[in-house]
């Protein structure tokens, strides 16, 4: 398949459960990036079933799938979010980078599964969607894995930002080309270390 010039935008709003993808996304998108659409299935869900979005989470996810189709299908920029704990995102970027699409990835790290689990606490505590305490730890070390084995070398550029803080700190940021900026070399070394 021929790759198109990259002249559309794809960007990947990742991190664990709790590590505040969606309350990122709804200032960074549509004020900094000028991205209008942003693809969620737990907001799809919620949509679905509001008293039982886990109910109907498999739904969510295969709408979800199929509404980023119809975005590439535009030529749309457009945003989703991930915990990057599976690959099933891998043969997506691969077909959105052939359709010309520009891929972008924020990571948001938390500093432990324990942060997560005690965020999503938080979250349900102000009527927020619950997530299991075991499926948070697989997804925190997953999606770091992840992160560094299938998703960076496929992304035109990622950033890695601490969002354990009050105030984000932007740790790390890379090119398709392998080149890497690190601001902080010893939170970055942590994350390294979680990743394996």
């Amino acid at each position: 398949m021929k790759t198109l010039p990259l002249t559309r935008n794809l960007y990947i709003i990742s991190g664990c459960n709790g590590a505040g993808k969606t309350t990122a996304s709804y200032t960074v998108l549509p004020e900094m990036l000028n991205c209008q659409e942003f693809v969620n299935a737990d907001n799809i869900a919620a949509g679905i079933s509001p008293f039982n979005p886990a109910s109907v989470a498999l739904r969510a996810g295969r709408i979800m799938l199929n509404r980023i189709d119809e975005l590439m299908r535009e030529g749309a920029d457009f945003a989703f979010e991930t915990t990057l704990s599976t690959k099933s995102y891998v043969s997506l970027i691969k077909k959105a980078r052939s359709l010309g699409y520009k891929i972008t990835l924020v990571y948001f790290w938390l500093n432990s599964p324990q942060e997560a689990i005690a965020r999503v606490a938080t979250r349900v505590t102000k009527g927020g969607h619950d997530i299991p305490e075991d499926v948070i730890k697989r997804r925190y070390y997953g999606g770091l894995n992840n992160l560094f084995k299938l998703y960076k070398p496929n992304c035109d550029l990622w950033m890695v930002v601490n969002n354990t803080t009050e105030q984000p700190e932007l740790i790390a940021r890379g090119e398709y080309d392998f080149s890497e900026l690190i601001f902080n070399p010893d939170i970055w070394n942590i994350i390294k270390r979680q990743a394996v």
